[in-house]
């Protein structure tokens, strides 16, 4: 669970909240693998609220943050005898910091089976890097990503616009009152990704960095195109390349990989990208008001970045693996969002509209006539309020989308 909040009032940046809890929903996956594994990992963005929901499942653990430098030397001076002192169970909070430790625990962890260990880190590189070395097999490993709207259902009421909602983000800080989004967001990216970024690689210009994230959140929702990025910053596309492998590696920027499964030479190859909080890509852009973002010319790719982003923690959430897609050929054929499961599919066409027009339905007819029977779902995803509950050409609020 985590506090939260309800938005009773709202101006520019003025906010009233009533506290209230939040049960995140990965909890319950959370909960059912602690039988089975004797470490547990849970992985995901800074401030998404690992720590809290590991205190909350596992309240008799000790608690040890491997961001204390103290308590980093401590483990590294004598890693066996800083896990030897933990007999019922430690919570190891951002364990990247110190990766040497894994090794450690998979000895200790063999000799000992009652022992248990639950480690948190929000560098996906490094922790699986070194997970995979070391814990082959062993460990469970879990994403926690932020507030997905089904966690923040009941609280997000239809009294919360959605332009709010995308400018808020889903940090459960901005969600809980502790700091307003206009605050949080830009200590967020100058706290974290800058120095997280910095700390991975060895970035000798922060300035063609900065230029970097900003024009790469200008292109959401389109193809990545390394190239163009390398012109417009005057870098290697290499060096492009290794800066979003460091943005995806910390849960800032993820891709969604086109689909082609022997459709033809039509389909592109480029993925497309998308940011895992709205609120930190509305600030990378310079949208600072709920007015700015209506009128704002990427509001609509804002607004496809939010649902492929609750597609993808919907899945994350329940433990599967996210195995999404798009549509596009050389004809123009376009569909924002496909599920694959197993050799069947599901497609989702994103509207920021309010009204529904059979338009919306062009690129899922087109696709369906592709992959015949292989298609068993397809709807429009839209702002609007009506719904019909169809297993094809269904109408859905984004609110209530289940993937």
């Amino acid at each position: 669970m985590y506090f939260c909040a309800d938005l009773e009032s709202d101006s520019k940046f003025a906010y009233f909240y009533t506290t209230r809890m939040i049960t995140r929903k990965i909890e319950q996956t959370l909960r059912d693998l602690i039988p089975y594994f004797k470490v547990i990992t849970i992985t995901g963005p800074r401030q998404s609220g690992k720590t809290t929901l590991c205190k909350q499942v596992f309240p008799d653990y000790a608690y040890v943050n491997l961001e204390d430098i103290a308590v980093r030397e401590q483990a590294a001076t004598d890693p066996k005898a800083f896990l030897s002192a933990y007999t019922q169970g430690v919570i190891i909070d951002e364990a990247q910091n110190y990766p040497e430790l894994f090794s450690y625990i998979q000895v200790i962890s063999d000799a000992n089976p009652d022992r248990r260990y639950v480690i948190t880190g929000s560098s996906n590189f490094s922790l699986l890097e070194n997970i995979s070395q070391s814990l082959a097999g062993r460990a469970a490993v879990l994403t926690l990503l932020p507030l997905s709207l089904q966690e923040l259902d009941g609280l997000a009421t239809t009294d919360v616009s959605t332009d709010t909602l995308l400018l808020r983000g889903c940090c459960p800080a901005v969600w809980a009152g502790i700091q307003p989004y206009h605050l949080l967001y830009p200590n967020y990216y100058t706290t974290y990704v800058e120095r997280d970024v910095r700390r991975i690689v060895n970035v000798t210009n922060l300035r063609d960095f900065q230029t970097f994230i900003r024009l790469a959140a200008g292109r959401v929702g389109t193809e990545f195109n390394a190239s163009a990025l390398s012109n417009a910053v005057g870098v290697s596309v290499k060096t492009i390349q290794s800066w979003l492998s460091i943005l995806t590696a910390s849960y800032i920027t993820f891709t969604l990989s086109p689909f082609y499964e022997n459709i033809g030479k039509r389909l592109i190859k480029a993925p497309k990208l998308y940011f895992f909080d709205t609120g930190l890509l509305c600030y990378l852009l310079g949208i600072e008001t709920e007015q700015q973002l209506a009128t704002h010319p990427l509001r609509g790719n804002i607004f496809e970045n939010y649902v492929v982003v609750e597609a993808y923690k919907q899945l994350v959430n329940q433990g599967k693996e996210p195995n999404l897609y798009f549509y596009r050929d050389s004809s123009q054929h376009e569909v924002d969002l496909l599920r694959q499961k197993s050799f069947q599919y599901e497609a989702y066409e994103i509207k920021s509209s309010q009204t529904f027009t059979r338009d919306f339905l062009g690129g899922l007819h087109y696709l369906g006539k592709l992959l015949g029977d292989r298609l068993i779902k397809s709807s429009v995803i839209y702002a609007g309020k009506e719904q019909t509950a169809s297993s094809f050409d269904g109408i859905v609020n984004y609110r209530h989308f289940k993937i």
